[in-house]
């Protein structure tokens, strides 16, 4: 009987003993899932201020390997527009990035009067935080304002924060934006300084490797090389004469918008000129790259993500105009930068191994001048004078001075601390500045953002102006220009921010891993793009979006 007992006692040890070890080796444990299919690293191209038009305006003179490369390899959605209205740089790559519009993100401008206290408010300040890189003001910069997630936060959270997301602009606003909450880090350009910059929002130090690029000194290097044509300048049959100072506007210190540029004479120290130069671009791919090696993007063990925005072509965009040699140079510049950055990714993570997709934040118009004279009705619409003019006009009825204070964004913002102080009513302010501004000839409609659903307006002007309509940070009248007006005080150059095809229809172009090869010509929209990255990463969309997949453009990868 005791020989039982002690039996019994020690088979039960023996059992326990061979449990606990199956536990600690895995054995008889459900098998460990595989991976997720998913890309090495992900990289998103945002080129500011490019037209859907140029991807085939230059195309004959484009190489194969960069604009080329991806229309030829990847998948092309040929009808792509922007959901809302103004159409400025943040909203956009905050739109490319959530899948959501204004009203939703919070980030209803470069800069947006905030309504509870009538202040004006830039999309990134944060005042809270302070430079690293540089003594400057510039770096008191953070995603604070963004009210929503973006698809790189998304990211993050589905793999622990495992995953790098890293965010690179001479913009601030166009780092910061696309790379989102939780960042590793977003990097811009500081002028002062002449460096890559961050802030104290992301980490307490620069990192090595960024201060050993800025240590190069390249911007200084790329300037004094001084601008010079690809081609022989009469070459350039997509542009206008290089002597067209009507519509183009020249460098501080010279005498004609032409090419060649002497930077090297004109810089003088002042660093910030490579912004309007096809030296940003490459000076910014330049960072990519420096990234791409000094963080391992690409080797991690779960999917990394860099965003990169292209902000030289928004500056030469404004400065000379679309139908300029200066644009054509920067976009067959870029195209050749394009070209080393994709090689770059072959050789690095490896062709086939990373996603990549271009688009932009916006258009541009044609300059006004250039339409008149070529008989397209055309021209610029001041809203500093307009602005002056219905202060006037209300000031004289209800004795009450600046009850505007500003009209930026195509939008009127009222003093609502002076109404609420007057007495006034809002709805009667509101109705005399309608009636005003119906009268000018610029404008096609003035719109009440409280009653847009009443307002005979086509539809797809309605569901732009609610799209873009924040509550809290947008103004209480949305003004529609007639197609080919804009917004400005000068002559030469252009700009962006309407409701037209010029400035709405972006190119976007998905290559690489999970990616077929092809073309869409449906219409697809700016929100779409996040959820599309999304579904091709098998992460849940953005917390704000309302785009929908563009599942045309994605294999059917195994999981």
């Amino acid at each position: 009987m005791k020989f039982k007992y002690l039996l019994f006692i020690s088979l039960s040890v023996a059992t326990v003993s061979a449990s606990a070890q199956k536990r600690k080796t895995g054995a008889n444990q459900p098998a460990v899932a595989a991976a997720v299919a998913r890309p090495k690293l992900v990289v998103g191209l945002v080129v500011d201020q490019m037209r859907w038009d140029y991807l085939y305006r230059y195309y004959d003179r484009y190489q194969n390997n960069g604009f080329k490369r991806l229309l030829n390899e990847g998948f092309t959605c040929e009808n792509t527009n922007i959901d809302y209205i103004p159409t400025v740089t943040a909203a956009g790559h905050t739109c490319v990035y959530t899948g959501s519009v204004p009203a939703i993100t919070g980030i209803a401008g470069n800069d947006f009067i905030v309504q509870a206290t009538g202040k004006s408010m830039y999309c990134t300040d944060d005042s809270t935080v302070r430079a690293l890189g540089s003594n400057s003001k510039a770096g008191q910069m953070s995603p604070r304002n963004l009210l929503v997630t973006t698809v790189t936060d998304e990211l993050r959270l589905a793999t622990n924060f495992r995953s790098k997301v890293i965010g690179i602009a001479l913009k601030d606003r166009g780092g910061i934006l696309p790379a989102g909450h939780s960042a590793n880090a977003a990097y811009w350009f500081d002028d002062a300084s002449g460096n890559w910059i961050t802030s104290t929002y992301y980490m307490t130090n620069l990192p090595a490797w960024v201060s050993k690029f800025n240590d190069q000194k390249y911007p200084e290097k790329y300037l004094k090389q001084d601008w010079n044509p690809l081609y022989p300048v009469e070459t350039y049959l997509q542009s206008s004469p290089d002597n067209s100072s009507k519509y183009e506007g020249k460098f501080a210190g010279t005498t004609a918008p032409t090419l060649p540029v002497k930077t090297s004479e004109l810089y003088n120290g002042k660093m910030g000129m490579i912004r309007s130069t096809p030296y940003g671009n490459s000076l910014t791919l330049d960072l990519a790259k420096a990234a791409i090696e000094g963080e391992g993007l690409g080797k991690n063990i779960v999917t990394d993500f860099l965003a990169v925005s292209l902000s030289s072509t928004d500056y030469v965009g404004h400065q000379f105009g679309p139908n300029s040699v200066e644009a054509e140079d920067t976009y067959l510049r870029l195209d050749r930068d394009l070209a080393s950055f994709l090689n770059y990714l072959d050789a690095t993570v490896g062709k086939g191994n990373y996603s990549v997709f271009l688009t932009a934040d916006h258009g541009a118009a044609h300059n006004t001048n250039f339409l008149i004279d070529h008989n397209i009705p055309a021209g610029v619409w001041d809203d500093a004078a307009t602005e002056k003019e219905i202060n006037k006009v209300l000031e004289d009825k209800y004795k009450v001075k600046n009850l505007v204070i500003s009209m930026d964004n195509y939008q009127v913002n009222f003093d609502n601390a002076a109404i609420k102080k007057a007495g006034l009513s809002e709805d009667a302010l509101k109705l005399d500045c309608i009636q005003y501004l119906q009268k000018q000839p610029a404008i096609a409609f003035a719109v009440d953002m409280q009653h847009v659903q009443a307002a005979t307006i086509p539809e797809d002007l309605r569901y732009r102006i609610i799209n873009g309509y924040n509550i809290e940070h947008s103004g209480v009248i949305q003004i529609i220009l007639k197609p080919g007006w804009f917004s400005g005080h000068g002559s030469t150059g252009t700009t962006h921010g309407t409701w037209s095809a010029y400035d709405t229809h972006i190119p976007l172009v998905f290559m690489g891993w999970g990616i077929k090869h092809g073309s869409l010509t449906r219409q697809t929209h700016m929100t779409d793009i996040a959820p599309t990255v999304a579904s091709l990463l098998h992460i849940q969309a953005p917390n704000g979006n309302i785009g929908k997949t563009i599942s045309e453009a994605l294999t059917q990868e195994k999981l």
